[in-house]
């Protein structure tokens, strides 16, 4: 068992077991109803809730999730809700799409599905790209969707807000899956050696999942003149990805506390816009030292059902116990007199 796992339930997500034992830890009562789909019933005196996959509860409606789920709706609400979203375009067809990727001729593009999560169908292309790549992006993306979105990509650092409750409750910068050179290992043996920290695993059951070297990783490493048997530099940082998602081997650092006061306030608008009482705000900041009314961001995705112990078990940073807000929200236990900050 790792440190972070809850006895008796190692086998399920680590949000899920987080939530489990701060639920326990108030004289709650927990059921496990369904274990592979993590789906769990909390009761504590007339309290009685369903929860599945940590943050996927009776606090978000129907109608909410919805427009989460599907990124052209959220970026519809939030621009109208005065939030700024990339420019982009959705499509159905491969056909719609080639033609539409033109308007980006000369600029970096984004093309991804429509409604998938975890980074999944993702492709950041460059200015560079060839007709190839673009079509490769845009097959990639149809096959997970029948509606694809291509968007401007906005330069930057990425940060996830997670707001519960009406408040942002910590912020995460998160780094695509990377290395760093010692002159002497090869990319492989450094993924393996990354790999091997505790907090790295499979399934959502570890703080950190493990970096892969799959076509995703290998095509990243090929357009910098690279092989995963190609020795990287003395402190050299080798991008394995180009989307920064955990679950692709992402880094987490925390930036709850450094974090400007205008960029929470900006997601809880976005959490606000939406309808949302528990959501994951993906945005874009170029320069967090901004904190000017004028300051540059981006929202990029509204996430429904985020991960609750990337907050919790940074790969830098202090746990921030993010569970205890989901459980308030809940009405689960017992909480301090005042609001929770």
């Amino acid at each position: 068992m790792s440190e972070f796992s809850t006895p008796g339930y190692e086998d399920m997500e680590l949000s899920t077991q987080i939530l489990i034992a701060e639920a326990l830890s108030r004289g709650a009562r927990v059921e496990v109803l369904d274990r592979g789909d993590n789906f769990i019933l909390i009761e504590k005196g007339s309290r009685r809730e369903f929860v599945k996959q940590a943050t996927r509860t009776s606090a978000d409606n129907y109608a909410s999730i919805l427009v989460m789920e599907n990124k052209e709706v959220a970026k519809r609400v939030l621009a109208a809700a005065g939030i700024r979203v990339p420019t982009g375009f959705l499509v159905s067809t491969r056909e719609a799409a080639l033609r539409t990727a033109r308007r980006f001729a000369g600029k970096p593009l984004v093309v991804k599905p429509r409604s998938t999560n975890f980074g999944d169908g993702v492709a950041i292309l460059g200015p560079d790209r060839n007709p190839g790549e673009t079509a490769a992006a845009v097959d990639t993306a149809l096959a997970l969707d029948s509606a694809i979105i291509l968007e401007d990509f906005v330069p930057g650092r990425e940060f996830r807000f997670l707001v519960i409750g009406g408040k942002t409750r910590a912020v995460l910068h998160r780094v695509p899956a990377n290395v760093l050179g010692d002159g002497v290992s090869t990319i492989r043996q450094l993924v393996e050696k990354k790999n091997a920290h505790p907090y790295r695993g499979e399934g959502y059951r570890y703080p950190l999942e493990k970096i892969r070297l799959g076509e995703a990783e290998i095509a990243c490493l090929e357009e910098e003149g690279l092989t995963p048997d190609s020795r990287a530099e003395r402190g050299g940082k080798v991008l394995l990805r180009k989307n920064s998602n955990i679950s692709t081997g992402g880094d987490s650092i925390d930036y709850s506390d450094a974090m400007p006061e205008i960029y929470k306030h900006i997601a809880e608008r976005a959490a606000e816009a939406c309808g949302a009482r528990i959501s994951g705000i993906d945005m874009i900041i170029p320069d967090i030292g901004d904190d000017s009314e004028e300051a540059a961001y981006s929202v990029i995705e509204l996430n429904y059902n985020p991960a609750l112990h990337i907050h919790d078990f940074p790969a830098e940073g202090e746990n921030r116990r993010v569970e205890r807000h989901v459980l308030d929200l809940l009405g689960i236990g017992e909480r301090e007199k005042g609001e929770i900050r």
